[in-house]
């Protein structure tokens, strides 16, 4: 038997006016979900726990089977363990965003929390800079990709509250600054990052071009290193991630899953969809089980781009979808978990708390459909009437 998650960050939405009271999931062309929906089980699942943030990291643990009410210590100690950054015990991760920040009437607004989703390399030489200026005992500072990067505070407060930059998009940043034990610590090193950055070369080059500079650092996700037992000992299964963002793939180290890089994978809406697919069915070949992880949908809401959204929704569909379930009857038996992490509605441009409509089909009949269901969508899986509350459990239902 072969086990397969594909997940498509963000897919979920809201009911809009411009197209008819659908939501994008509903109005893309989806013919590779809907044909497998017509087929399976379709219902709800709600990925987020009571009184935790709708974050990817929250709400993908939950799909990977573990419950973050005992696991979940911070976004960043699992974007740590991807990049190969391994935390002492007293050692408190954090993500750091590249952002723009733009004065507005006397105070700073968070004008793009992707500082227009900046190049790897240009990126890596500004976080080089930040730790030949800042870096030392107290803060070390780490390379990702694009805009998406770590620092560690060694010996740091982990008594922190922060706001996610892509919750501030056009927003005042005046009062999400950190708050908390040590926040003053972490305010300096955002305005230091401030004038470190004003006349960089890089962003001057930016300016140029008309590109948006990094005109800022924005920390926030922060946590420990977390205890997590592997896949292999919770459901004995081998299996690997394919992703382009280091969240994920860290979810999947903690997990004891072998991490698959594709070129040309992006986390944006350029990303290889395809070669995503194609790898999924090969690593299969070898392993019970891959996690198939595509940024682009919530990164297109995030920037309230609809007509992205739509796209990169078809895209999901037709090239990743489309791709593995033409080559899964050639290795046997499977089963197929289609879903979002989360909602990330394209007119408020952040994650919200609803629960996401899943597609659940074995192979062998396993998940029958439940009442007639004519297509994929948030609607069609609520009038299923099959609601599940914890978001955790779906891994032991795909798993058997």
């Amino acid at each position: 038997m072969k086990y397969i998650v594909l997940l498509g960050d963000g897919m979920a939405d809201e009911p809009l006016e411009e197209l008819s009271g659908r939501t994008p999931l509903e109005h893309a062309r989806t013919p590779n979900m809907d044909a497998l929906a017509r087929k399976g089980e379709v219902g709800l699942l709600e990925t987020v726990p009571q009184g935790f943030h709708p974050g990817s990291d929250v709400a993908n643990l939950s799909v990977f089977g573990y419950d973050p009410a005992s696991c979940y210590s911070g976004r960043s100690p699992l974007e740590a363990a991807s990049m190969g950054v391994e935390l002492g015990p007293d050692d408190v991760a954090f993500r750091l965003n590249l952002v723009t920040l733009l004065p507005h009437y006397g105070k700073l607004y968070m004008e793009d929390f992707s500082a227009g989703h900046i190049t790897t390399a240009e990126a890596r030489v500004l976080i080089a800079d930040l730790q030949e200026e800042f870096g030392g005992d107290e803060f070390q500072f780490y390379p990702g990709v694009s805009y998406r990067h770590l620092m560690v505070w060694k010996g740091g407060s982990d008594k922190l509250t922060f706001t996610p930059p892509h919750d501030l998009t056009h927003q005042s940043i005046e009062e999400h600054l950190p708050r908390g034990e040590g926040a003053d610590a972490l305010i300096n090193l955002m305005t230091s990052s401030q004038m470190l950055f004003k006349r960089h070369p890089v962003n001057d080059r930016r300016m140029d071009a008309d590109l948006a500079p990094a005109n800022s650092i924005w920390l926030w996700g922060h946590g420990r290193a977390p205890r997590m037992q592997t896949m292999k000992e919770k459901y004995g299964i081998s299996g690997a991630v394919i992703s382009a963002v280091d969240l994920i793939k860290g979810i999947g180290v903690c997990a004891g899953l072998d991490i698959i890089e594709v070129p040309g994978a992006t986390g944006y809406l350029d990303t290889n969809y395809r070669g995503k697919a194609e790898a999924a069915l090969e690593a299969l070949k070898s392993r019970d089980f891959v996690y198939l992880h595509v940024e682009a949908p919530d990164e297109a809401a995030h920037s309230g781009n609809l007509q992205d959204k739509i796209a990169a929704i078809e895209a999901f569909d037709e090239l990743v979808v489309g791709t593995v379930l033409a080559g899964l009857p050639a290795l046997g038996d499977y089963r197929v978990l289609v879903l979002p992490d989360h909602p990330t509605p394209v007119r408020k441009m952040t994650h919200t708390l609803d629960p996401v409509p899943y597609i659940l089909f074995g192979s062998a009949g396993e998940f029958p459909p439940v009442g007639k269901v004519e297509g994929y969508g948030e609607k069609a899986a609520a009038a299923t009437g099959l609601h599940l509350r914890e978001g955790h459990v779906m891994m032991s239902r795909l798993l058997g």
